[in-house]
């Protein structure tokens, strides 16, 4: 008789890695209870439902609704000991879908919902066009959300890449003004190596939403990885403008201004960072990057304009 391999445990640094989880996503899956302090690692399914809960909310659902959501999962599978892997979650709008073989029920409400096939609507789409109508068969708002939710669930999958951004295009195709179906766009334009374009998507988002810190964000990320130090900081700064405790950009903001060999500035966000994040793996690089600074005079960030 073949002897059983005991289950894969995992360490909090593997599955922060494997998920590939900022500081930011860290927090926010600890506060919903899936990133718990395990002394004797991480399961196959704990790794599942962090992956779950982070995808969600990348795809723009705050923490409230992600809690609705996972308790919907449980509703649907009271049985099983790893529910997210029973169940698909997905965010369409201003919601989360609970779906389950072949039916889908709103996370908050329980209700249960019709399901429109991305076929179906593509060709109900292409001949309202072609006929020259007023209107679409289906309403353009929900021809957004229906395709907005299907890029959702293709763009953590490399191999379904290119066919995320194509339901990106329907959606923004349809409304414009759609900024977080922008952001995401630009966000698979970088990872696929497609700056220029990336960078229009992410400036596209903050043209129909200036309120949009992601994409600000991303701007400075994406300059950061052109080697355009001096633009990175421009642009993290003006994320924090936004939101003066957005821990992920005092990080990226800190490291940058350390590359550019501005210490006492990069100190500050190294503090103000480990005030808004004390227990991630990210806050001993916080640390030990002020541990290394700690010899030299703390002359405060120098002011805007400076450089």
């Amino acid at each position: 008789m073949p002897t059983a391999h005991p289950e894969r445990v995992f360490s909090l640094r593997e599955l922060t890695r494997l998920l590939r989880l900022t500081p930011k996503r860290t927090l926010q899956l600890r506060r919903l209870g899936l990133l718990r302090a395990e002394p004797s690692g991480f399961q196959f399914r704990d790794l599942v439902a962090c992956r779950v809960g982070a995808a969600l909310l990348e795809a723009g659902a705050s923490v409230r609704q992600v809690r609705e959501a996972l308790a919907g999962a449980r509703r649907l599978a009271p049985e099983s000991e790893a529910p997210l892997a029973e169940v698909r979650l997905s965010v369409e709008g201003q919601r989360i879908i609970v779906a389950q073989d072949q039916l889908r029920f709103d996370a908050r409400t329980g209700q249960a919902l019709l399901d429109f096939p991305a076929l179906e609507l593509e060709r109900e789409t292409q001949a309202s066009l072609a006929w020259g109508r007023v209107r679409p068969m289906i309403p353009p708002s929900d021809a957004a959300e229906i395709w907005f939710a299907r890029a959702s669930e293709w763009d953590d999958d490399p191999e379904r890449w290119e066919a995320a951004v194509d339901a990106y295009e329907r959606v923004v195709a349809v409304d414009p003004d759609y900024a977080a179906a922008w952001n995401n766009m630009g966000l698979l334009q970088h990872r696929m190596g497609h700056y220029e374009r990336a960078g229009e998507c992410y400036r596209a988002a903050l043209r129909v939403d200036p309120t949009c810190t992601q994409a600000a964000f991303n701007l400075g990320s994406l300059a950061e990885d052109l080697g355009d130090f001096p633009t990175a900081v421009t642009w993290y700064r003006r994320a924090l403008e936004m939101d003066p405790d957005y821990a992920d950009a005092h990080f990226n903001l800190a490291g940058v201004l350390g590359k550019m060999g501005r210490s006492d500035a990069a100190a500050v966000h190294w503090r103000r960072y480990l005030e808004l994040d004390m227990g991630s793996p990210w806050s001993q690089i916080a640390r030990s990057h002020l541990e290394e600074g700690a010899g030299a005079d703390a002359e405060g960030e120098e002011p805007e304009g400076a450089r």
